[in-house]
């Protein structure tokens, strides 16, 4: 198989070819949500912007000490300081990340009665949060399409041809031209999910690719089935 061609591509070409890949994405991946476990927006919130240079598996196994202690902004906003660093410390930057609850509980009580905004332009200004946080809230929390421009999601773009784009709000504003906006939130998690399990950074599964017949970057990886089967993971990094 050889890597497609796309210096030829119509935008009309580009649009199909990105929809039938999102298409076979979700027959291959059919369970995919995102990885992050919440109850309710002030969680997702929360473990969102915990989620920052660590797993989702890793703060996963925190949320329910951190929740059992803090269940809302009011309680975390109030919260001791040396406590939540230890709890948030097996994540990493835990000064930080503690910095950031704190400042987002004391902004969501001052500013919002202690509710999460269901906007993007009232979330983008709470402390910590960014487009990408905000999107993630906004599909998962709300069901307000979203795109989540993640490292997995603005590397595979890259890898698909869908876009040139290394800023994430124009890989946003890119990738949300070629795909209805209802497919936003599930087009992320499709796309996420693929570069979690098998489109990997360093050494993409290529010769175990549902997509790779129309992927330019086919050959990135091994193309040989077995040793390509071999990369496929069954679940995200731990």
């Amino acid at each position: 198989m050889r890597p497609i061609d796309t210096a030829e591509e119509t935008s009309t070409q580009l649009v199909r070819r990105a929809r039938k890949i999102n298409r076979v994405l979700a027959e291959t991946y059919p369970d995919a949500h995102a990885e992050l476990d919440f109850d309710n927006p002030f969680q997702l919130l929360v473990v969102t912007v915990l989620s920052a240079q660590t797993t989702d598996k890793r703060v996963n196994a925190v949320r329910p000490i951190l929740f059992a202690a803090y269940p809302d902004p009011v309680s975390m906003a109030a919260a001791d300081r040396a406590h939540l660093e230890q709890i948030v410390g097996p994540l990493g930057f835990f000064r930080a990340k503690t910095d950031a609850l704190l400042k987002l509980s004391a902004a969501l009580v001052e500013r919002y009665d202690g509710q999460v905004p269901g906007r993007l332009e009232d979330l983008v200004t709470l402390p910590g949060v960014g487009r990408k946080t905000a999107n993630v809230v906004l599909g998962n929390a709300f069901d307000v399409p979203g795109i989540t421009v993640d490292t997995h999601f603005g590397r595979l773009v890259r890898r698909f041809g869908w876009t040139e784009e290394t800023d994430p709000v124009k890989v946003e504003h890119a990738i949300g031209a070629l795909f209805p906006k209802r497919d936003w939130t599930m087009l992320s998690h499709h796309v996420i999910w693929h570069g979690r399990r098998r489109c990997h950074a360093k050494k993409p599964a290529c010769g175990a690719c549902p997509v790779a017949r129309w992927c330019p970057s086919y050959g990135t990886g091994p193309t040989d089935p077995v040793a390509a089967e071999a990369l496929v993971r069954t679940e995200g990094p731990n």
